[in-house]
């Protein structure tokens, strides 16, 4: 019987690697994927789902330390003293993008979970989110970056586009959604603030993380074998195909726009409010 919820996880973990770095938003699918999984075998009363759902970000987060090592890496012995500054600099800019998500996030999680994580919202904010894509990208148009480079990227764009992920703590909004519609309404180019999102996600979801751990050991939780194998398989999965799905963003994203993603997130969100409207007790 636990072969069955094995795959659960790997189908939770391929949903997570996806959706993570798509503007399309991991939290909310995962959230309505729960719908048509039974997973009251192995989380008989929520809580270890709660934090499954952000503790298997890990294995998405890794990929980007793997893939862009190199780059994040202020102590490479291939770099000299200038481009290891850059790098400490960049790594600031994420902290300082980190700080308003960071806050509200750990002052409020506890009303989000509550009032927030349903299905209606996610298809609300798929499609708003999906909506303001293709209007941004229209409007993108007429226009040229400021910033087409991470270096170029001052901590004031890094604190405006932290506000933007800040957007984010709404399930179904997307992290990277959010976050690239802000860096390229401020006058990001596509490719910085696809690969700034991925860097800012690194402690951002890490913190995330461990604040979800402590949350569930501090209200007398715990982690039986079977819950500690779901979690390491959804991870393991996560991460592996977090790293075909990093490289296949950055290389669409060089002649393409994210209008497709934007069209995408306007047609789950309509289905699922019209599953929500003709079968509620499907979500009760």
């Amino acid at each position: 019987m636990f072969f069955i919820e094995i795959l659960k996880a790997i189908f939770l973990g391929i949903v997570e690697g996806i959706t993570e770095w798509l503007p399309i938003s991991s939290t909310g699918h995962q959230i309505l994927v729960e719908q048509f999984l039974n997973l009251k075998s192995i989380d008989p009363n929520g809580t270890f789902i709660e934090m499954f759902r952000v503790v298997n970000q890990l294995g998405a987060i890794l990929a980007v330390v793997v893939l862009y090592f190199k780059k994040l890496n202020p102590f490479s012995s291939l770099k000299n003293e200038e481009q290891k500054k850059d790098t400490w600099q960049l790594w600031l800019k994420v902290l300082v993008a980190c700080i308003p998500a960071g806050v509200i996030g750990a002052l409020f999680d506890d009303w989000l979970d509550a009032h927030l994580y349903s299905p209606l919202t996610v298809a609300i904010m798929l499609i708003v989110y999906g909506v303001l894509f293709i209007v941004v990208e229209r409007f993108n148009k007429k226009r040229s970056p400021k910033v087409k480079s991470l270096a170029s990227l001052t901590y004031t764009t890094a604190l405006l586009i932290g506000f933007a992920q800040m957007l984010s703590l709404i399930p179904g909004t997307s992290r990277s959604g959010a976050t690239i519609l802000g860096a390229i309404l401020i006058g990001t180019s596509r490719y910085v603030a696809a690969e700034f999102t991925f860097f800012l996600a690194i402690p951002a979801m890490a913190g995330a993380s461990l604040f979800k751990v402590l949350k569930f050991i501090t209200h007398g939780s715990s982690i039986n074998l079977q819950q500690f194998v779901f979690l390491l398989v959804g991870t393991i999965v996560a991460f592996v195909v977090s790293i075909f799905v990093i490289k296949f963003l950055m290389s669409y994203i060089k002649k393409h726009d994210f209008t497709a993603f934007g069209w995408y997130r306007i047609a789950v969100g309509a289905m699922v409010l019209i599953l929500f409207v003709a079968v509620p007790s499907y979500f009760a």
